[in-house]
């Protein structure tokens, strides 16, 4: 049971190392590494740098998991995952309009409970195969049902599934689809628990300004200080993300640029 989730990690591990690559070697979508951690975290031209070197190290991961029972790559592994948490929440919080980049270009929605929630997990499960007896190459021979339910519940956890699903149907990234409309849009952003929040502080349910950047629609609301209340909606997913930001009328003039105050 200890080696179940060993052909999970291992798998996922190389999965992000090709996909980082792949992202890092093409440049993917114009502007897409300043909006995919951990490149987004870094300087301009250390951002190609940053991926690769996620990238090696998953690889390094990968390989001592696969070929050896060795304790560093096992605890290496908890460890990865763990600090993967920790970039996600603080991303959230810094830049949340940007993806995880946990798999590249298709990792670019922007961090929810659903993607901390499975490196949470990853966690977990590389916490349960440190004391493995046996390297990843046993495991991957002799599958079990715990590593399908492990699966199972990664696929749970990730977003990527629906981008990928929607760029299969669409063939075209997000922010050149159509997108739902500002009806549609409006009526998600008041179903989320961020306008839920807010709606009392507002003197109006309804906006006086709304446009579209990329893959997110604003809408612009005025509370009862006199200060603009934008709301952001990411246009893509079943349950997409919600910020808020509250602007001032001398710094109005820079949105969509704003500082969030909440997610």
């Amino acid at each position: 049971m200890l080696e179940s989730q060993l052909p999970v990690l291992i798998v996922l591990l190389l999965f992000g190392t090709a996909a980082k690559v792949v992202t890092a070697r093409t440049g993917g979508e114009p502007g897409a590494l300043s909006r995919l951690g951990p490149a987004v975290l870094v300087p301009g031209r250390m951002q190609t740098p940053a991926l690769l070197v996620c990238a090696f190290g998953e690889l390094v991961l990968a390989c001592g998991l696969l070929f050896t029972t060795a304790p560093i790559f096992r605890w290496g592994t908890v460890c990865f995952f763990a600090l993967s948490t920790y970039v996600l929440l603080e991303l959230r919080r810094r830049r949340p309009d940007a993806g995880c980049g946990c798999f590249g270009e298709v990792s670019s929605a922007p961090v929810g409970l659903r993607s901390l929630g499975r490196t949470v997990t990853l966690t977990g499960m590389a916490l349960m195969s440190v004391w493995s007896p046996v390297p990843g190459w046993t495991a991957i021979t002799h599958p079990s049902w715990y590593a399908l339910t492990g699966v199972a519940l990664l696929a749970l956890l990730s977003p990527e599934i629906e981008e990928l699903v929607d760029r299969i149907r669409y063939r075209a990234p997000c922010e050149q689809r159509r997108g739902p409309t500002e009806g549609v849009t409006l009526a998600r952003l008041r179903s989320s628990g961020t306008w839920r929040a807010h709606e009392s502080e507002l003197i109006s349910a309804e906006p006086y300004d709304s446009w579209r950047e990329l893959c997110w629609r604003f809408f612009v609301f005025q509370n009862r200080d006199q200060h603009d209340v934008v709301f952001a909606i990411y246009l893509s997913g079943r349950r997409p993300a919600v910020r808020m930001a509250v602007v001032s009328g001398e710094d109005s003039d820079s949105l969509p640029e704003y500082t969030p105050v909440s997610a």
